[in-house]
């Protein structure tokens, strides 16, 4: 939830994507190498994110795994076309549909999903439906899958920063434009009272792929019990790792342990299948 910057001298290896999905343009910039046998690292940000608040720490991990990344910015945020508003209730849903989208369009057809807050649970979400088959784990950093009264308490002290703080001027350098537009329709749905009984434990059982929480014992939106929901509900492995002095995200707070865990969790995830061989044509008959 809360903003992390992204742009940085070491992010020169990423080249802007052009992408158009769910009907809309969408800021996007690839990483490391094409798409090949090995599943691609997909990065979905957060709810006040942007593709260049993760572009700096996506490209470490694609260094460190040696796999070709995709970081992109929904619609609304970045540099992406604006939203319409208001947001729905279920604007978590139809983004893992456009997700889904992605995929098709970049022909991508193996993925590990790397998401942080709402993008770990639009990556939980996208992992429990009919494209499942083509992702291979879930890296979930500060993940929600429901509404905790803390979210709720963090997100209502927004609008304050956002006039009177420095909240503005940090997302400005990362949705331009956009930024007024994104900021009043994400709080807004967030503090809708009908939001407070989102959830996605239901769909938790069908999350079949590995899985890898990565979650700050301080995070200021959310506390353990998303980790525990998690565990306990998922019908696939999980791993857990939470993390002392460690806020929202645990990327930015804690990145060298972050980057080490996510590092090791791709190195071990299932080596993808061989691709099938076509059958020996049989010999020409010379009769």
């Amino acid at each position: 939830m809360g903003v992390t910057s992204g742009l940085s001298a070491s992010s020169i290896q990423a080249r802007p994507l052009p992408l158009t999905a769910g009907g809309h343009r969408l800021e996007a910039f690839w990483i490391g190498p094409p798409p090949g046998r090995d599943p691609i690292l997909v990065f979905l940000h957060e709810g006040l994110g942007s593709a260049g608040a993760l572009l700096k720490f996506a490209t470490a991990v694609s260094e460190a795994t040696g796999r070709g990344a995709l970081v992109y910015s929904r619609v609304g945020y970045g540099a992406s076309d604006p939203a319409p508003l208001p947001f729905p209730v279920r604007f978590m849903h139809d983004e893992a549909s456009v997700l889904s989208e992605v995929l098709d369009v970049l022909e991508i057809e193996a993925a590990i999903l790397v998401g942080h807050s709402d993008g770990a649970s639009i990556a939980l979400i996208h992992a429990a439906g009919p494209g499942a088959g083509r992702i291979r784990g879930l890296v979930l950093l500060a993940p929600h899958s429901f509404v905790e009264p803390i979210t709720i308490s963090s997100i209502a002290a927004l609008p304050e920063r956002f006039q009177h703080g420095d909240l503005r001027s940090r997302l400005e350098r990362l949705h331009g434009k956009n930024t007024d537009h994104i900021f009043q329709g994400w709080t807004e749905v967030w503090l809708r009272p009908e939001f407070r009984a989102w959830t996605i434990e239901d769909l938790l059982p069908s999350v079949t792929c590995p899985v890898l929480v990565i979650q700050g014992a301080d995070d200021e939106y959310g506390t353990i019990r998303q980790v525990e929901a998690i565990a306990m509900r998922a019908g696939g492995p999980v791993e857990t790792l939470v993390l002392s002095d460690c806020g929202h995200a645990p990327h930015r707070d804690r990145r060298d342990v972050a980057l080490t865990a996510i590092e090791r969790f791709v190195s071990e995830l299932p080596a993808p299948p061989e691709p099938a061989q076509a059958p020996p044509r049989p010999p020409a008959d010379r009769r």
